[in-house]
This record gives C-alpha cells, structure tokens and sequence, in this order.
C-alpha cells in the first residue's frame, strides 16, 4: 500500500517538542520528587534535537480521529478510557501516563465536535496536571467554555494543544523528561488504540499505512523510553509492554521513497518542500494481530493491572 506521509501542522499536534530551545526555564523554589528524573548514571540522555525529532514524529490522535471521520466512522463514546478512579492514581508514573491517554481521548472528542461530552475528560486532565505540578500551563476555564458552547473547534484544537505543548517543554526543561515520556507514551498508546479499533471493520488504506507505519515510529518510542526502563518496575514493565506490541510488527515491511518536490511560499518567502511517500506491507492478519495486542496492553495500563 502507498500513502503520502504528511506533515501535519503544529496547531493540530497533540504533544510537540520544539526541536531548537534557547534555554531552560527553570523557576527557583520548586522541587520534585526523585522519581521524577533518572540518575545520570542509569542512563545516556537523548539530545534536544533527537527528543524533538522523536516526538514531532508521533503520530497525532487529531490526525487519527480525522481520518476515522472522513471515513465516516462513527464516533464511539466506548472507544473512551473511564475518569472513574482517575481520582486514586498514586503514583506520578500514573498520573502522566494517563494524563497522555485522556490527552488523546480529548482529541478524539474534539475532532468529532463532541465537545459537551469533553467536561467530565477536562476535568480529569485538570486534576493530573494539577497533580504533577503543571497544571498552569492548563487553561481549564476557557477550554471548558468553549467546549461546553461548541464554538470555534480551531481555538478549542489550538487551546488543548498549546496547553500539551508548554507541559511537555516544562518537564523537559525541569530535568523531568521521564514524566514528559509517559505522557508522550500515553498519547500514543491511545492513538494507536483509536486508529487500530478503527481500522478492523474498515479497509481503508490511509488508516492501514498510518498504523503500519507505526512500526517506525514505535521503535522511535522506545528509544525515548528506553532511558528510563531500569529507573523502577513501571517503566520496566511499560516498557516490556511496548516491545510487546513491537513484536507484532516483525512481519510488517515500511519503505519510503521520495514524492515530487513541492514549491510553496511561507512567511512570504519560497520554500522548497520535499515529500515522501511510504510503501507500506501488511496483511489482515498481521492487521489484526497488532490490533488485538495493542487494545490488551492499552485496556491493562487504563485498568491498573
């Protein structure tokens, strides 16, 4: 199967990083828990630059969710992870990790337009980031406004997002990089979820190539988590689950080739453009061998067990 794999704009990433900083943003007098960051001996930390490449490359739930709604899928508030006992996740692995799966699962509403059922997901949202100490970068009152009106999806899209965006460089700047992984994890966790659950009642191609390239994208995940899977027995076993759904890939085969150069202007200026496209390989079998993992060990991190 061929698909264009496109670059999708900032406004509608979930979670990005920037791939150039011009310093940290450390505030004095706050301190974390120890868990929080990995000793410098554990493990060799990943470069800005490879840290932004990594997650710019993640998959967006939003980019999923449009595909499923131009297919005309219908929307399933069942696909949704419950915020009941959202209330006594204990540790700030939980927290963040699910701070990422409802991340997406906001998305999902949003892209929808679903945006009276997004309170009681706002709410949850709130009280994790609340939780690790970034919920400031949260406008909650505004975001919920919007949503509750269901006016302008752009500025709900762009709130949400932005709100991601400053947390995830927060943490990163803050010597907490293992609490921004789970977040970014959980989005992705859930985004394959969506996409996955999506595609198993549905051949179109688009979606196929997204999930199999993903095989790509996910070692690039595991890379980012990598660091940190001998820092404690969750993210020794986070991580065990993703190799876990790697393993289903082993049989899918993703190549790319380069699509004809594109000229366009941007902030008054021209710009070349260069596109790829992928070649991706992977059987109904293989399809469904992947989806069932992923909706196993997505349903076991949302339970707890």
């Amino acid at each position: 199967m061929t698909g264009t794999i496109t670059k999708i704009a900032a406004v509608i990433l979930l979670v990005s990083a920037c791939s150039c900083r011009n310093g940290s943003t450390r505030q004095s007098g706050l301190s974390f828990p120890v868990a929080d960051s990995v000793p410098a001996g554990e493990a060799v930390k990943l470069s800005e630059e490879a840290v932004a490449d990594i997650v710019q490359n993640i998959a967006s739930p939003v980019e999923i969710a449009s595909i499923l709604q131009s297919m005309e899928v219908p929307f399933s508030a069942g696909y949704l992870a419950p915020t009941q006992g959202a209330d006594r996740l204990t540790t700030n692995f939980q927290k963040a990790l699910m701070l990422g799966i409802y991340g997406a699962d906001l998305g999902y509403l949003n892209m929808y337009e679903k945006t009276g059922n997004s309170v009681d997901v706002l709410s949850t949202i709130k009280r994790l980031a609340d939780g690790l100490r970034v919920g400031q970068f949260f406008d909650f009152e505004t975001i919920k406004r919007l949503s509750v009106s269901k006016s302008n999806l752009d500025s709900l899209l762009f709130l949400s997002v932005n709100s991601y965006n400053q947390i995830d460089r927060f943490l990163r700047d803050n010597n907490r990089g293992s609490i921004s992984a789970l977040m970014i994890a959980g989005v992705w966790i859930e985004g394959q979820y969506l996409a996955t659950q999506g595609a198993l009642n549905n051949t179109d191609e688009i979606l196929r190539d997204r999930i199999g390239e993903q095989k790509i994208i996910l070692g690039d995940l595991l890379m980012l988590l990598r660091p940190y899977s001998s820092s404690g027995e969750e993210y020794r076993t986070l991580y065990g689950m993703m190799e876990e759904i790697s393993s289903m890939y082993s049989g899918v085969k993703v190549s790319y080739r380069l699509g004809e150069p594109e000229t366009r202007e941007e902030d008054g200026r021209l710009v070349m453009v260069q596109h790829e496209e992928s070649i991706v390989e992977m059987s109904d079998a293989q399809l469904a061998q992947i989806a069932e993992k992923s909706k196993e060990i997505r349903n076991k991190l949302i339970s707890g067990n």
